[in-house]
């Protein structure tokens, strides 16, 4: 990254891009890209995999997330202490966490309530021991559940998991959940299922994808396998360290910093009134991906713990089935971008290859960015081993799926 001060002004984006030099000293390959827009594009290595190992408090699953060093290249490059970075599809939260961990000011929305859950905690964390003392006073020994849960847990552990509900869901009620009720919130939404020791249920899928009971049936019998007793106080505690434990001096500082003025808002992207217009410095996001990934069908025992109606939240989730439909979201999406983007800023839009490169989004993207308003500065593209041959709609990297390693840039004239 480049020597400039924490404190002084952003360079332009050309400016910036033009002398960087990616890790193993190569420098960024420039070039106009194929079809009708001459848009720009950027190949490099702007953060590789030895840096993946980002902050511990980002260690939350969610489908579709992107890495961290993605929003803090952005943040470093586009922004100052102070700056309002901003996330209309926030989903566990990487970016508000990233902008909040560098001391910038936050405002992350998120259509599934769920995204609040899992980020707003972490602005606070609480010690370990504050932790194992609350779960002390909180009883183990609840009923069974209102609904079959017994392909996940033994019967004990389900217990443990409907009194902690219980707890949780009566302190938000009555208006006494503080910040460390939130944080166990957190981590026990986090630990319902998952395919390791440190989860409370038996194995099954990786926990950012909640398969059905009828599913888990399935991979109970598959593998002969039968929950066993999770104890649910003493995984809480332990995920609690490992996420507090990367944490420095200055992490606590600056979360502690911008976490009182950080917002969380849970409404459609493409109406934030609560947002004043020209107040984002910065806006990292990545959009629902047309119907490649099932948010209601994998939260559903998330939303049933956290008193959720996974119902009503499935029709508030974009899930567009075609790219007319897409496309009209989005760019009603990108009109409320340009009115809350201060002179000046940016969108960094992450976007990705969908239905096995069949679908490029930024081809689509583009023009609706520059129709809300925006100036397009181009295509960063973030690979290892690059050549002056790829271009725009065609780099092979991630083949299938989305590809994270593609953002699209839009500017606001100052």
């Amino acid at each position: 990254m480049s020597g400039r001060s924490k404190n002084s002004s952003p360079p332009a984006f050309h400016t910036y891009l033009a002398g960087f030099r990616g890790p193993s000293g190569d420098p960024v390959c420039e070039e106009e890209c194929a079809g009708p827009l001459h848009i720009r594009q950027y190949t490099g290595e702007f953060w590789t995999s030895r840096q993946r190992q980002a902050s511990s408090l980002h260690e939350i699953s969610y489908r579709a997330c992107f890495k961290p060093q993605l929003p803090g290249f952005f943040i470093d490059l586009l922004t100052r202490k102070c700056d309002i970075i901003y996330d209309p599809f926030s989903g566990r939260g990487t970016t508000a966490i990233e902008a909040g961990l560098r001391g910038r000011k936050v405002i992350a929305n998120d259509a599934n309530p769920l995204s609040r859950v899992l980020a707003e905690p972490r602005f606070t964390p609480p010690t370990v021991r504050d932790v194992a003392e609350r779960l002390e006073t909180i009883p183990r020994d609840g009923d069974r559940a209102d609904r079959d849960l017994s392909m996940f847990y033994h019967p004990d552990t389900e217990r443990e998991i409907v009194a902690l509900r219980r707890y949780l869901l009566g302190r938000k009620e009555d208006g006494t959940a503080d910040t460390v009720d939130r944080w166990i919130a957190m981590v026990a939404t986090n630990r319902l299922t998952g395919h390791s020791s440190g989860f409370f249920s038996v194995y099954t899928l990786p926990p950012n994808q909640a398969v059905s009971p009828r599913s888990q049936e399935r991979i109970n019998r598959k593998r002969n396998q039968v929950p066993e007793y999770r104890d649910t106080h003493r995984r809480i505690v332990h995920k609690t360290k490992s996420l507090v434990g990367g944490l420095s001096l200055e992490d606590y500082a600056n979360l502690s910093r911008v976490a009182p003025d950080a917002r969380f808002l849970t409404g459609d992207a493409r109406s934030t009134p609560g947002i004043p217009s020209g107040a984002v410095r910065l806006t990292v996001t990545s959009p629902p991906f047309l119907d490649i990934v099932q948010y209601r069908e994998d939260n559903w025992l998330r939303c049933w713990f956290c008193g959720l109606d996974e119902d009503a939240i499935g029709h508030t989730i974009t899930m567009a089935r075609t790219i007319a439909d897409w496309e009209t979201v989005m760019g009603a999406v990108f009109f409320e971008l340009f009115r809350i983007t201060a002179p000046g800023g940016y969108v960094a839009f992450e976007v990705g290859e969908v239905r096995k490169k069949t679908v490029r989004l930024e081809e689509h993207v583009i023009p609706l960015g520059i129709s809300a308003g925006f100036r397009c500065e181009g295509v960063l593209i973030n690979q290892q081993n690059f050549s002056k041959t790829s271009h725009i709609w065609g780099v092979g990297n991630n083949r299938s799926g989305t590809n994270t390693n593609r953002i699209v840039i839009f500017s606001k004239s100052s």
